[in-house]
């Protein structure tokens, strides 16, 4: 009998949407032997540990809930030693950009839909392992600012629904004109392409590595998950709303501009505290020399249209 996972999060904004939508509907499935993985409040590695121990080969995983849920399944398959398990995703987040990445699909659309392999970004802090992520990896400002929507105001806001999009927006532009004076990363560091030519950066408050179709819903990137190396690399200034417009509009209504990598690595000169952002979550790390983000070799068997 196929056995099927559904990663929720009771404590997410729009929990009440998943148990109805979701959850309650789980009964009815015939065939299928249905466990329910609630994810902890703990931390993403330690949920993706947790679902890794679980799987067994043949599995169909479902992250039903927002970016955060979806990280921690895919990361917890990646983990997992059980082969040739599926992974499908339905949107119940503030931005849902791995489920817009692989279409917005309903519960009987996953059951019955088809298996694409995708190739997902792993990231290595001083040359261990760190996290997977789908979409995308950010380090700098734009990472900090995602800690401005685990805020209890602004958590009550979103869970009544109305325009998510246009208030988070706007609780964005308030948190970065009220930091944009800081200093987030280093004055200087490296970032290169390959492990033997680097090239020196200066006076940058971002650095991202784009591998989905988009970033926190507005920003545009490409079909980047669908090749087995190759992703978008960038860093830009968001701190000078000089170079932040320009950057933002291009991703809007364009493409966010950055360059293709294979590999990037980026040195510090010295032990680094610095904030590192996968899929809206984020985490504040200390002692980081070295960032490498990389293809994963190991494809994710996701169901889409």
């Amino acid at each position: 009998m196929k056995r099927l996972f559904i990663v929720y999060n009771p404590r997410s904004s729009h929990y009440s949407s998943v148990k109805k939508d979701i959850i309650e509907k789980l009964h009815g499935l015939k065939g299928v032997l249905v466990g329910k993985f609630e994810v902890a409040p703990t931390n993403v590695d330690e949920n993706a540990k947790r679902l890794a121990k679980i799987l067994t080969s043949g599995d169909l995983v479902i992250a039903a809930g927002g970016d955060g849920t979806a990280n921690i399944a895919i990361n917890g398959i990646m983990l997992s030693k059980a082969q040739n398990v599926k992974f499908g995703v339905i949107g119940y987040g503030n931005f849902n950009d791995v489920a817009r990445t692989f279409g917005s699909l309903k519960l009987e659309d996953i059951l019955k839909g088809k298996v694409k392999r995708v190739y997902p970004l792993e990231c290595k802090i001083n040359g261990k392992h760190w996290r997977f992520g789908m979409c995308y990896f950010t380090i700098g400002m734009f990472a900090e600012a995602c800690a401005v929507f685990d805020a209890p105001k602004t958590r009550k806001t979103l869970r009544k629904g109305g325009r998510k999009t246009i208030f988070s927006l706007f609780t964005l532009m308030k948190w970065w004109f009220k930091n944009r004076k800081r200093e987030f990363m280093p004055e200087k560091f490296h970032l290169g392409d390959s492990s033997e030519e680097f090239m020196e950066c200066n006076k940058i408050s971002d650095y991202m590595a784009v591998n989905g179709r988009s970033v926190a819903k507005i920003m545009k990137g490409s079909d980047w998950y669908l090749k087995d190396a190759a992703f978008l690399s960038m860093t830009g200034q968001m701190t000078k709303f000089r170079k932040l417009v320009p950057m933002m509009l291009k991703s809007v209504f364009k493409r966010i501009p950055g360059v293709e990598s294979d590999y990037d690595c980026i040195v510090f000169p010295k032990a680094t505290k610095v904030m590192i952002q996968a899929e809206g979550e984020y985490k504040m790390i200390s002692g980081v020399r070295t960032v490498e983000i990389v293809k994963v070799g190991k494809p994710l068997l996701v169901v889409s249209r």
